[in-house]
């Protein structure tokens, strides 16, 4: 008591907080007063200030024709957008050049065989290399006027980024193929987009072209393979008129290329979609470079503390003494040439390649994975990358796999300890991984990345709150979470640095606008702050390829895009989605539905990995299609008295009881109404999957494959709900 009435008579603003934190530790773990100057020492010597945002998240308003209101991001300078961040990185073809000037012709892309270090490419040779592809291109009759579309058909990997740059370089437009669209879509693609080239990584890919084409009046002429090939491909495809080359072949042409300028096409992505043909966004240079600066805009600032902390001596007590001591928490936001990202998200869409762009303008270096998901975590140890994109399902399988080894009471107690510590330090702006959680706790997990990761940024769907802020605090790092689509490039929000909350999407990027407007048959208005969300500004697409009916759907005749999800403006000016509008239907009764609103608080059940909702205007009720975590269900099935293997667990009846209550349970929390929750469920062993077909490249659910697939089940839960 004499040791408390001391700090006390000290008057340290942060007391209340100490007071709480030496209350976590059982209290045979004081073992007096000794213990108790310990931690009463380490608190103050490593006792951070509150590390406030580069700016108020306030948010500017813009009056719009018609009475709308939008909002803009505070970075907005004069209230324009923003179209670029370095006047000389203006185009892709640009960002190379800048990132070969400021690296000092520094290492550029990397690649690895297996038990192998990374070999790395420097940005001359990257460069020299792209011009010459670029060059043979244009030699085999190409043209930024007339044959401009090249089809790049690969894994990702140093080759895929070269070939990008000769197409850059010469003014040529990128369209990427990838095999889980099936050969449907890409013979699709092939003839909507008139491309005579494609560059594949493997002989396998040359023939499922190949496979697109025979016997069809296609443009294909030529089929470049980056791997070696035998001559069954070249006389398969000779007897189809098309020619088969090696990359190396065309790395022999020299000639002057044709710089694009920012508004020209650069690549035409085709949106995989959940429904339908894919749709080919056309996306300029000026869309990518835009959005990438946005990105440098926010994250540009250093972030400097120096306060003074009190240090408190207890040796001896009874010449207890002050000690000022000065401590500086510098967060560098700004990437440089030192920082490695590892590309392991398929280059086909934009969220990887704006990331990319942002690394290779600063001059930084790209290192891609082997081409197994399997092996990430190898090639992250390997690497040991700076910057690390992830995606909310990967997310899920890290929060997973650090609360599964705290597999006792003890373990599990330090954990939610170390974490409640770290997360209070975030609440007041915090970042750092050298507090003694860190190296107590934390160390592997952040090992497991490689050890280096700085900036982390996640996007493409929603991220559970609770998991978002454990893996922030648990990795230490600027961890970033952003909304968008491709129709406006990558991204249109993302988090401020300083504000590490979890449960929003951030405040507009500083290169576009964002409002919401009514969505009346579900109840969103925008006098309420709700509504479906659009986005104008330089980062909007220019519309998809050969479909004006499409486009006009997609942009309006003022210029905004509308996205499809329905979000809220919270009061700190942050946007939060919390519903989708694009896959509303109606039940018999007219109730209008919105199942991913519904499979979102569904899959946050502890032993549910995923979930499939259905209904439709024939149906009085909703079922539910759900997968049990592999890793999780055991576990929590003998907690409640189950036993058996995955497979005996996901047929037992009793099980499905238990996990339909729970779900139930989630719902009624959630505030979802009682024609929102599911009737009844079936339980499946398969995860749904890229691979066999009820997921897209981008995690998203096929929702039409989804149907067809459990069509059978469905029919049978109604038949028995209606008997």
């Amino acid at each position: 008591m004499q040791a408390q009435e001391v700090l006390r008579q000290l008057r340290i603003p942060e007391l209340d907080d100490f007071r709480q934190y030496v209350r976590g530790f059982p209290t045979n773990a004081l073992m007096g007063m000794g213990a108790f100057a310990a931690i009463t020492t380490y608190w103050f010597a490593t006792r951070p200030k509150a590390l406030k945002p580069p700016c108020d998240l306030g948010l500017q308003s813009v009056e719009l024709p018609g009475g709308e209101r939008a909002r803009r991001s505070v970075l907005c300078e004069d209230g324009s957008y923003l179209t670029h961040y370095y006047d000389d990185a203006r185009t892709l073809y640009e960002v190379f050049l800048r990132g070969l000037r400021v690296s000092n012709n520094g290492p550029c892309l990397g690649s690895r065989k297996p038990n192998q270090p990374y070999e790395w490419q420097t940005y001359k040779e990257v460069i020299d290399r792209g011009e010459c592809i670029g060059s043979a291109l244009l030699h085999r009759g190409h043209s930024h006027t007339g044959d401009k579309f090249i089809g790049i058909f690969s894994q990702n990997r140093p080759e895929w980024t070269i070939a990008e740059l000769a197409c850059y370089t010469y003014s040529l437009v990128v369209v990427p193929l990838y095999d889980t669209l099936g050969t449907e879509a890409i013979d699709y693609i092939i003839d909507r987009a008139a491309i005579s080239t494609v560059i594949c990584d493997v002989p396998e890919k040359a023939r499922m072209i190949l496979d697109c084409v025979s016997g069809k009046a296609r443009a294909v002429k030529s089929i470049i393979v980056i791997e070696e090939f035998d001559s069954d491909l070249v006389t398969r495809a000779k007897e189809n008129g098309i020619e088969i080359l090696s990359l190396k072949e065309l790395e022999v042409r020299i000639r002057i290329g044709f710089p694009p300028k920012p508004k020209d096409q650069a690549l035409i992505c085709f949106t995989s979609g959940t429904t339908g043909y894919p749709k080919g966004a056309m996306i300029s240079h000026e869309n990518v470079i835009c959005n990438t600066g946005a990105f440098i805009k926010i994250t540009k600032e250093t972030l400097n503390l120096t306060s003074k902390d009190v240090l408190i001596s207890f040796l001896p007590l009874a010449h207890m003494f002050e000690h000022v001591v000065e401590v500086k928490y510098r967060v560098n936001c700004m990437l440089n040439v030192h920082d490695i990202h590892v590309s392991y998200l398929p280059l086909a869409h934009m969220f990887e390649r704006v990331v990319e762009c942002v690394v290779l303008v600063h001059g930084g270096r790209i290192g891609y994975f082997q081409g197994d998901i399997r092996l990430l975590m190898d090639d992250l140890k390997t690497l040991q990358p700076t910057v690390f994109p992830v995606v909310p399902r990967l997310l899920n399988r890290m929060f997973d796999k650090v609360f599964g080894q705290a597999n006792t009471p003890l373990k599990r107690w330090l954990l939610d300890f170390a974490f409640r510590r770290k997360e209070a330090e975030l609440k007041n702006g915090v970042v750092r991984k050298d507090s003694m959680w860190d190296k107590l706790i934390f160390k592997k997990v952040q090992a497991s990345l490689g050890g280096r990761v700085r900036f982390m940024i996640t996007g493409a769907a929603p991220v559970s709150p609770t998991i978002l802020t454990f893996l922030r605090a648990a990795l230490g790092c600027q961890f970033y979470e952003g909304y968008g689509q491709t129709e406006c490039t990558a991204g249109c929000t993302m988090s401020m640095p300083g504000d590490w909350s979890a449960g929003h999407v951030g405040p507009p990027l500083p290169c576009n606008a964002v409002k919401v407007v009514d969505v009346a048959e579900m109840n969103y208005l925008a006098a309420n702050g709700e509504g479906e969300v659009c986005v104008k500004g330089p980062n909007v697409f220019q519309g998809y390829l050969k479909d004006p009916d499409r486009t006009a759907e997609a942009i309006d005749k003022d210029g905004w895009l509308h996205t499809g999800d329905i979000g809220k403006w919270l009061p700190n000016g942050t946007l939060k989605i919390i519903d989708r509008k694009k896959h509303i239907f109606k039940l018999a009764q007219g109730e209008y539905i919105a199942p991913e609103k519904i499979e979102t608080i569904y899959v946050r059940s502890n032993p549910v990995a995923q979930v499939f909702v259905h209904g439709d205007s024939l149906q009085a009720c909703l079922v539910g299609i759900v997968v049990p975590d592999p890793d999780f269900l055991p576990i929590w099935a003998k907690k409640k008295g189950f036993e058996g293997s995955y497979s005996e667990l996901c047929d037992n009846k009793d099980v499905k009881k238990a996990i339909l209550e729970d779900i139930l349970n989630l719902g009624k929390e959630a505030g979802l109404k009682s024609f929102e929750q599911v009737r009844d469920i079936v339980l499946h062993p398969e995860m749904f999957s890229i691979q066999n077909g009820l997921l897209t490249p981008t995690l998203k659910a096929k929702r039409t494959e989804l149907r067809s697939c459990f069509r059978e089940q469905i029919d049978e839960l109604y038949a028995k709900i209606k008997m």
